[in-house]
């Protein structure tokens, strides 16, 4: 029974309160984070080799019925395998634990949440991208982000 109730407990209580961003503070975690963006973009394209080339041993051996099974070849793999999913997780955590959102991982768009003009918003930001320069409202996506600054002419400007 007290189980229960701890799980009831555990179950109401409020999630934790997004972290706002001022722009300043979210081009800082850019910079720190986008090493780790690159490392998961990379590990999740070798796991989507990794998981053809065990499928296609998969296929053969059931296609064989029974042919000889290169063991230390799939061991090799799925140990690879094991150690990129280990290590994309870490990057996507140490992304997420700071309080921003990965919005799309085959481009590398991060969303910062912050507040512009008394509305909440995205700073949004694509990997290749010099700086932060774009905002979008929360119920909206990348097609639809504007500039910060208007003026801003694009690469190698500075936002004011």
């Amino acid at each position: 029974m007290a189980d229960e109730d701890d799980d009831r407990e555990q179950d109401e209580s409020p999630e934790p309160e997004q972290r706002l961003f001022t722009l300043k503070e979210a081009e800082r975690a850019r910079q720190e984070l986008e090493p780790f963006l690159v490392e998961a973009i990379d590990c999740r394209k070798k796991l989507a080799g990794l998981e053809t080339d065990l499928s296609a041993v998969s296929a053969r051996i059931m296609m064989m019925g029974g042919i000889l099974v290169p063991y230390d070849k799939l061991a090799a793999l799925r140990m690879e395998h094991q150690q990129l999913a280990e290590t994309l997780k870490t990057s996507l955590n140490r992304i997420l634990e700071t309080g921003c959102l990965i919005k799309d991982l085959d481009i590398g768009l991060l969303d910062f949440p912050s507040v512009i003009a008394n509305e909440e918003v995205y700073l949004c930001w694509k990997l290749g991208e010099d700086r932060i320069r774009f905002y979008h409202r929360q119920d909206e996506g990348y097609a639809s982000r504007k500039p910060l600054d208007p003026r801003d002419a694009g690469p190698g400007d500075t936002v004011q």
